[in-house]
């Protein structure tokens, strides 16, 4: 199960999220988002673990403060496919 992990810290490292969800099972990967741009965290990452460990880290960690901020975890949901351009280039009159 792939998991969303929200409102992480932003010095929070990919080893410090494995070693957090590690309390519950093994997970298979782990994954914080950073900006493309910059290269800066953006503040959540994907966890992905067995369905079991997954439920149980949901259970065990979403609202938990970490590093003074209250974390939102829960099953990812799949991106929509298609439309949604990047709101960047020339407005349309």
């Amino acid at each position: 199960m792939n998991i969303y992990v929200g409102n992480l810290p932003f010095s929070m490292t990919e080893d410090q999220l494995r070693d957090m969800f590690s309390e519950f099972g093994a997970p298979t990967s782990v994954k914080i988002i950073t900006d493309r741009d910059t290269g800066r965290p953006r503040g959540f990452g994907f966890v992905e673990m067995s369905d079991e460990d997954a439920q149980a880290a949901i259970s065990g960690l979403n609202e938990q403060e970490v590093g003074g901020r209250k974390i939102i975890v829960n099953e990812a949901k799949p991106r929509p496919q298609g439309g949604g351009g990047g709101g960047r280039g020339p407005r349309r009159r």
